[in-house]
Parts: structure tokens; sequence; C-alpha cells
């Protein structure tokens, strides 16, 4: 069987992932769509996430570990009151009912949660 010859593509594509899709789904659609020789993805988002999904192209991709050493933001929703299985929108539910913070203790808590933070 012969092996078709792909694009050599280089630079950026910064995608909007949208949920349900893994970031190697995004990564692996964004290669057929361009018919491109090589790509990956700077940063991994989870399949319930959406958000910013940078995409190298060709020689770009040398430069992933320098996009994934800078800062990021992120921005959440949660829910006061029940917990999951697994800790995420994906779990089962185990607890409703739980105790629910007041506004004022909510405010003390979220300085603790502002500057850099080492994710593990």
């Amino acid at each position: 069987m012969k092996r078709t010859k792909h694009q050599n593509i280089n630079g950026w594509l910064i995608v909007d992932k949208p949920q349900g899709l893994t970031s190697t789904d995004v990564v692996n659609q964004t290669r057929r769509l361009f018919d491109a020789n090589k790509n990956g993805h700077a940063g991994t988002l989870d399949p319930f996430a959406t958000g910013v999904l940078p995409i190298a192209f060709g020689e770009a991709t040398k430069l992933i570990p320098y996009v994934m050493d800078g800062d990021k933001i992120y921005e959440f929703t949660l829910k006061f009151g029940s917990s999951t299985n697994t800790d995420d929108i994906e779990g089962t539910p185990v607890q409703t009912g739980g105790h629910i913070p007041s506004k004022q203790q909510i405010l003390d808590v979220l300085p603790s949660f502002l500057g850099q933070i080492e994710q593990t």
C-alpha cells in the first residue's frame, strides 16, 4: 500500500474546544482537515471542559514545551451542596444537600485560590 504524502504545514491554530471531545480528538480532526504531516496540542482539556486549545503544526510542534510553560487562566462553575464519586461533572452523585457556605465564607477563602498555584 502506498502512503500518501501529506501537506507540510507549519504554524499554530487556536481552537475553541467544545465539550465532549478530547484534546486528542481535536488534534486528529485538525490533522485530517488540513492533511497535515505532523501536529500536536499544547495542553490538555478534559472531555467535559471547553476552552482554548493551541494546536501546533510541523516545525511549530518544537515550540510546544515553551507554550506549556506559560501562565494559564481557568474559569469554572461549581455547585455547592453536592458531590460526585469523581469530584467532577462526569461522576455519579454520592451526596446532595451538603453544607452551602455563606457569601462571606466564600469571599474569605477566595484569596487562597489567587496567584501562582502548582497543579499536580
